[in-house]
């Protein structure tokens, strides 16, 4: 999900408020994605490292380092290891999806193969895990190998919903909590804990980064649906893909027997037709299900922000709030 184009854009506030440490970051990112014996590993990994992402990940770890008063190195061995699981996920995401652009640039999946990009996102697990134990803080590394195989049970699962017009909106929220919100929450709760503070701060910290995921999610949902081209989003994908998505889930929902018979043939069955699309989108607005996911992303936000209450003021926690507000605001 692009964070572009808007009037505010809070995550470049945060970006330069620890431009030292992410300049760190990437350093560590660069040398251990750094391997002797096979250069097929750092041409990868290079071509989704350097493709121009926010890094939303790793800042909110080295955010939430700050806001506790963290003077240590380790917050960037922390921050590194979110990105690389992060973008070991992204490698794997693409041969699942067999996925041909991301960030508007080939996949490395198309560029290379998929057995390449399969093993080269292991290679980053294994790195990630390396990173973890460097810090010698046996809690981060419970916290962040289980929001790996949290990542992964996400994906899984969404491999069973995804099509299956039964899936509820209890399922698609373990979806994505999985896939999304366990590494947001994880990045934020790690940054409190090798700061050594209590464990009422860490839980606001986990609090935060899992509403702010499930919030950013069901945006990104939203934005297939109602994106423009400034949001980096090409309208229809998760309906061409036949993705079981919140606006969907929520129309179905409300089905009549016709309209059902449509979600059948499109989604479960795959057999689209020129104009399905914006029957689609039809329908979703007849029952409002537009509007009624964004409302629940709001909620979402509302939680992060409520969450952040017990944080001590600090300019860095006006960046979270407003980072909260800004990701439900690109969508009308």
């Amino acid at each position: 999900m692009s964070l572009d184009h808007a009037a505010t854009k809070p995550h470049e506030r945060l970006a330069a408020a620890l431009t030292g440490e992410m300049a760190d970051v990437n350093a560590l990112i660069r040398d251990r994605m750094a391997s002797e014996h096979a250069p097929r590993i750092p041409e990868v990994t290079a071509h989704l490292v350097e493709a121009g992402g926010k890094r939303l990940r790793p800042m909110l770890t080295l955010a939430a380092a700050k806001l506790c008063g963290y003077d240590g190195p380790y917050h960037v061995h922390l921050a590194a290891t979110v990105e690389f699981i992060h973008t070991a996920t992204l490698l794997h995401d693409d041969v699942v999806d067999e996925s041909e652009q991301r960030r508007g640039r080939p996949t490395a999946n198309l560029l290379w193969d998929n057995t390449s990009s399969v093993l080269v996102g292991d290679y980053l697990f294994a790195r990630s895990f390396q990173l973890m134990t460097e810090t010698g803080n046996l809690e981060v590394l419970r916290i962040l190998s289980n929001a790996a195989a949290t990542i992964a049970e996400g994906e899984v699962l969404q491999l069973t919903a995804a099509r299956d017009l039964a899936t509820t909106e209890d399922i698609y929220l373990k979806v994505v909590r999985g896939k999304t919100a366990a590494l947001f929450s994880a990045a934020m709760e790690v940054g409190g804990v090798i700061a050594g503070r209590d464990a009422a701060l860490v839980q606001a910290l986990f609090d935060y980064g899992d509403a702010l995921g499930v919030g950013f999610q069901i945006v990104d949902d939203l934005l297939d649906y109602q994106g423009t081209d400034a949001t980096g989003k090409n309208i229809g994908d998760d309906f061409r893909e036949r993705k079981l998505t919140l606006p969907v889930i929520k129309a179905v929902a409300l089905a009549d027997a016709e309209e059902r018979a449509f979600w059948v043939r499109t989604i479960e069955k795959g057999r689209q037709e020129e104009g399905d699309l914006e029957t689609a989108l039809d329908l979703m607005v007849k029952h409002g299900t537009l509007e009624a996911t964004r409302g629940e992303a709001l909620a979402w936000m509302d939680k992060a922000k409520a969450a952040l209450a017990q944080v001590p003021d600090h300019e860095i926690k006006d960046m979270l709030l407003d980072l909260a507000d800004y990701v439900v605001a690109r969508v009308r």
